[in-house]
């Protein structure tokens, strides 16, 4: 387990927000305005930066600091509103934190507590799976069995394990017993491509099992939720001028079944307003890989969730294991990691065919030389040709175009600096204009690849969409994205694009929920660098579908094996607490 060390240094953090240092410095001012010690001020400080890292509170302090601390009239126990809160393990807190944890824990207790378990017929249940064998998707059976009649159904799994097409069965199952029927359904993930994927994924393995499901289960395959993809901003009503969400106990989501996809994505805060936003009686059903990455945001919900859930061998949590796309090298390999077993990790390397290498990047030579043949493979074929004159032709293209991009990917563990997936764009698309012949100052060209950065609901393109530029017939340039919801392509010019950055290389962060054929994961050649982790690692190599290249030094690899970062704060307690398990925190 492993803490950041919340030393203030001026830095900009990575969502943009006021330099750390800057943010402290008038947090401990206002303390010591208030009539608050230097040693609160400190603390105060302190918590600030360390919700920016993720945080919900500070680890317990030392009973001795503790006991001054709760003297201090801006220090309350959590019963009484004060600014800052120190509980009961002497977790110090800001209010805020320590507010939404207490309700988060409080919603989801009561969703488990109000669930009333239906039964389901086996042979029924069987009709679901047509061809299926129980010894593969027998968790699947087991999260529909649960489903029935519970208002909280937590799914996890890593890539490849189904749980899309689960999803979709445990709709099926919620309609046929009335209960989405009868209310609706809403699906949304926490980015607007996620969300895309997600209605996809229902809409195919929907056509899919028309014509192999029995009658009383294919009648309701019209009334799956795949016409729009959602994301939990939206699906919320977020509101940018008023900083606040439209939806909550007033105005709840107008549905009897959530789905959030990617929930390890979701932070506190958001799961605290989703909780709120449901309306009485409604069914949530939270799907994610709890060993992926933190999200941006503070917390970490869903592997709190997963934990306690798990802890208890609650049937409200189902685990998938067997990975139905992964070929069994790289299946190995992930397991070893998410295990943080070294000598696995290098068995399962040593024992792969050729399908996982490691290439030891120890330097920035060692960097340009791995890039150099990353930026051959890309370019070995040409740039891209022109589009067809006929629309329809054209389309066509660029769609095919658009899935080849996921054949494959360089995934950065930093954004910036040398070895950052900016400097790793640049060096790629030097080396194309120099390759395909593009002048040195065309910021556009047949090939470029770039990602939006932002959502523009009026463009219809979300944070993470990655478009391909292509040549018209006519010679125009445009871009080419997938449409929403997965119904064909569009283009658009270059000018007319929402915030977008260069996408040959993205990080891994970027890269949660998605997949692709090969992939290559680069990690910084400091050992000590504190993004180093296990979930990292596990993130990025568990994106490949085939093959998988690490560069990386021997020591930046131990380190991530080494090293499961666990976010501080009170979640997991306080839930375990409210299910009875432990004292109140």
């Amino acid at each position: 387990m492993s803490h950041v060390d919340y030393r203030l240094q001026p830095r900009i953090d990575i969502q943009g927000r006021l330099p750390e240092r800057a943010l402290a410095r008038a947090l401990a001012r206002w303390v010591l305005g208030h009539g608050g010690s230097e040693p609160l001020a400190a603390l105060a400080a302190r918590a600030a930066v360390a919700e920016l890292h993720g945080d919900t509170a500070l680890p317990p302090l030392p009973a001795e600091e503790a006991g001054a601390l709760r003297t201090q009239p801006l220090v309350g126990d959590g019963r009484t509103r004060t600014p800052f809160v120190l509980d009961a393990q002497s977790r110090f807190y800001l209010w805020r934190n320590f507010l939404h944890e207490g309700e988060v824990a409080g919603a989801l207790a009561a969703l488990l507590a109000e669930s009333t378990p239906l039964g389901i017929d086996e042979a029924e249940l069987a009709g679901l799976f047509p061809g299926g064998d129980p010894a593969t998707d027998g968790p699947q059976r087991a999260a529909v069995r649960a489903v029935g009649g519970r208002r909280l159904l937590v799914l996890t799994g890593g890539p490849g394990t189904g749980k899309t097409t689960t999803v979709l069965r445990m709709l099926l199952r919620l309609l046929r017993d009335g209960i989405a029927a009868r209310d609706g359904i809403a699906v949304a993930a926490p980015t607007g491509k996620a969300a895309q994927r997600l209605v996809q994924s229902l809409r195919d393995e929907g056509e899919r099992l028309r014509g192999l499901l029995p009658p009383a289960w294919a009648q309701h395959l019209d009334a799956l939720p795949t016409a729009n993809a959602l994301t939990v901003h939206r699906l919320l009503g977020w509101s940018p001028s008023r900083n606040r969400y439209a939806r909550g106990a007033d105005d709840p989501i107008a549905a009897g079944v959530v789905v959030v996809d990617e929930a390890s994505m979701l932070d506190l805060h958001q799961l605290r307003a989703l909780l709120a936003a449901l309306r009485p009686g409604a069914t949530l059903v939270l799907v994610g890989d709890a060993d992926q990455l933190d999200p941006v945001g503070a917390g970490s919900v869903l592997m709190d969730l997963v934990a306690v859930l798990e802890a208890r061998d609650a049937a409200a949590l189902v685990r998938l294991r067997h990975s139905f796309r992964s070929v069994a090298p790289l299946v190995r390999l992930n397991e070893s990691v998410r295990a943080g077993d070294p000598a696995a990790f290098e068995a399962a390397l040593a024992g792969s065919e050729g399908v996982a290498k490691a290439h030891a990047v120890e330097d920035a030579a060692a960097l340009a030389r791995r890039l150099r043949d990353w930026s051959l493979a890309i370019s070995a074929d040409g740039p891209p040709t022109a589009l067809p004159d006929d629309p329809d032709a054209a389309a066509q293209a660029a769609t095919a175009a658009l899935r080849a991009l996921a054949d494959r990917q360089l995934l950065c563990a930093l954004r910036d600096g040398p070895f950052g997936a900016e400097a790793a764009n640049e060096a790629i698309e030097r080396r194309l204009h120099q390759t395909w012949g593009v002048p040195a100052d065309a910021a556009w060209y047949p090939g470029r690849v770039v990602m939006v950065t932002r959502n523009d609901y009026g463009a219809r393109l979300f944070n993470g969409d990655v478009g391909l530029c292509l040549r018209d017939a006519d010679g125009r340039l445009r871009v080419w994205f997938a449409a929403a919801g997965g119904e064909g392509v569009r283009a658009l010019p270059p000018a007319a694009l929402p915030a977008h950055a260069p996408a040959f290389a993205i990080t891994i962060h970027k890269a949660q929920g998605s997949e692709y054929g090969h992939v290559a994961v680069l990690l910084p050649p400091d050992p000590e660098h504190r993004i180093l982790s296990r979930q990292l690692l596990y993130t990025g190599l568990s994106r490949a579908k085939r093959s998988v290249e690490l560069w990386a030094p021997a020591a930046s690899t131990l380190a991530a094996l080494s090293r499961r970062m666990a976010r501080a704060g009170g979640l997991a307690a306080h839930l375990s607490a409210r299910l009875g398990d432990a004292p109140t925190p």
